[in-house]
């Protein structure tokens, strides 16, 4: 049985990148980067034929290197929000592969595998109790996620563009849907930002949206608008819970316990750029 870092990618494979020649006190010094390969989560299914990761079950990355730590330190891309997407299109090999078209699942597990080939499995990160407020460190084991991703992965038919279709139980609708990449997340956060003074703040149905493709063979973004707008509750919470059955990601919950008073829940590791650093 592999073990938990073979199972991110991690080391599974080095391969010499090309050499990078640098002159020290006239000697030629060669410098090789290493490479890994990725376990996908989608196994590239979830991308249309012309899409370089179609069928794909892993992507080459390089390890991190001090160009890749300048990038998570730069204020202003860390202000505008893109340092992670910086990474990932530094990270990827084959750089015919838009970071933006990536699914959000192997996005996270691009950033997932360089944290732990570079600062090791473990994420310290400071954790406020939300019951009294306690201010604690807790240590997140990233270790273990790929396996549990494994046993609960499920199969479906997926056609060559990525999309793949469900019945709903009460209208009987037959949906398409598509996983949502990197852009869709860019436009996710525009809408968040743009409702945060609203008194409606919900983003399922802008979720919905950008998820299907078509509803009965229909189209017209108009039409599925209205369609989402009536679609009975128990469609939609259909529709999202067999979105998530078939499009897996990495589990990043753990359960916390505060160590100062009974409260205990499950918590999400938070990737962002502080997520490379020990606090």
């Amino acid at each position: 049985m592999r073990n938990n870092e073979e199972r991110f990618g991690v080391n599974k494979q080095i391969q010499d990148a090309a050499p990078m020649p640098q002159e020290q006190s006239g000697l030629n010094l060669n410098f090789v980067i290493p490479t890994e390969f990725v376990e996908l989560p989608s196994k590239g299914k979830f991308y249309s034929q012309n899409h370089p990761l179609y069928g794909q079950s892993s992507i080459e990355i390089k390890q991190m290197t001090a160009k890749e730590e300048d990038i998570l330190t730069s204020k202003s891309l860390l202000k505008k929000g893109v340092a992670l997407d910086k990474l990932i299109a530094s990270l990827v090999v084959d750089k015919s592969i838009d970071p933006d078209s990536l699914t959000v699942e192997d996005r996270n597990a691009i950033v997932v595998s360089a944290r732990i080939s570079g600062y090791g499995s473990e994420y310290v990160t400071n954790v406020i109790c939300p019951s009294c407020e306690n201010k604690d460190k807790f240590t997140f084991d990233l270790s273990e996620k790929v396996a549990k991703l494994e046993e609960q992965m499920e199969e479906a038919e997926v056609d060559e563009n990525g999309h793949f279709e469900m019945v709903l139980p009460a209208t009987k609708w037959k949906v398409v849907c598509r996983a949502l990449n990197g852009k869709d997340e860019k436009t996710m956060l525009r809408v968040k930002e743009l409702k945060k003074n609203s008194s409606n703040d919900s983003m399922l149905l802008d979720q919905l949206k950008l998820i299907i493709v078509s509803i009965q063979s229909v189209t017209d973004l108009s039409v599925l608008e209205t369609a989402l707008s009536s679609m009975p509750a128990s469609d939609s919470r259909y529709l999202r819970r067999r979105y998530s059955e078939v499009v897996k990601s990495y589990d990043m919950t753990q359960r916390y316990s505060c160590n100062k008073c009974d409260y205990q829940a499950d918590m999400e590791v938070p990737l962002s750029a502080d997520f490379f650093w020990f606090k």
